[in-house]
């Protein structure tokens, strides 16, 4: 029996924007080699909770977090915390695309040089590694010391997903990621992300009912900053227990 071991935990996480409580002392455990979707209506906190699961809400002014999120037996909300290797821990893939003003190929060096890599053949080899994993390589491996901006929308997605896995960390944030993509792009990131999920722990946020059910294991249903319900994804979406998270998903709200 495959036993599936919690990768990051959320505990009593609260959120607050002043004096706007935007999370609600919200508990969630991800497990590795799954994926967990985020959903609910516009401005529910989805996105306010998944950025701080790697403190990118640090970066925003006058927002304010309590509560434990706990990956390799620390509580990464500690202050002594070093948020640059956290981040190294648990990527982001935001909504929209962002590759460097760069090279394809220093696109995913980046991350490895930054961390200590210098050996021009080990970073080759974790650029190949990383364009194959984002079924990229073949459409780039003639191109990689041409710019980035020069992918399509599409494979520049695929390209920050390959950035992202490039420094090894053990979670992947992903946030809409194929909400301004077309139809064949997001089902080729759909299909990556069920390749990645065979290694990583990966979160998802999307509006996409028919995303949502086609790529995560488990759902979330975020309604007013807290989890409606959390269950296996075919549960939510064919069995759920509250009428709540029923409503939303045969859209009678949201």
């Amino acid at each position: 029996m495959n036993v599936k071991e919690k990768e990051l935990s959320a505990k009593q996480l609260s959120v607050f924007y002043g004096e706007k409580e935007a999370i609600k002392g919200v508990s969630l455990d991800f497990e590795a080699r799954e994926v967990t979707a985020l959903i609910g209506p516009s401005g529910c906190g989805k996105s306010t909770f998944l950025r701080s699961l790697n403190r990118m809400n640090d970066t925003i002014g006058g927002v304010r977090t309590t509560g434990e999120i706990w990956l390799d037996g620390i509580n990464i909300n500690d202050t002594g915390v070093d948020v640059v290797l956290l981040r190294q821990r648990i990527g982001m893939v935001w909504q929209r695309p962002n590759p460097f003003h760069k090279s394809i190929y220093e696109n995913i060096a980046f991350g490895p040089r930054y961390h200590g890599i210098k050996n021009k053949k080990v970073l080759d080899e974790i650029v190949e590694d990383c364009l194959r994993k984002a079924a990229l390589w073949e459409e780039t491996k003639d191109r990689l010391h041409q710019s980035a901006l020069a992918l399509s929308g599409g494979q520049q997605q695929r390209l920050c997903i390959a950035r992202s896995i490039a420094v090894k960390p053990k979670v992947i944030l992903m946030d809409e990621p194929a909400s301004a993509l077309d139809p064949v792009s997001t089902s080729k990131v759909e299909e990556l992300i069920a390749e990645l999920k065979r290694d990583y722990c990966i979160v998802i946020v999307t509006h996409n009912m028919h995303q949502a059910a086609r790529v995560s294991d488990k759902t979330a249903f975020f309604y007013m900053g807290k989890v409606v319900e959390f269950d296996e994804t075919h549960k939510i979406f064919t069995n759920p227990a509250e009428k709540q998270t029923d409503d939303y998903i045969s859209g009678r709200f949201g």
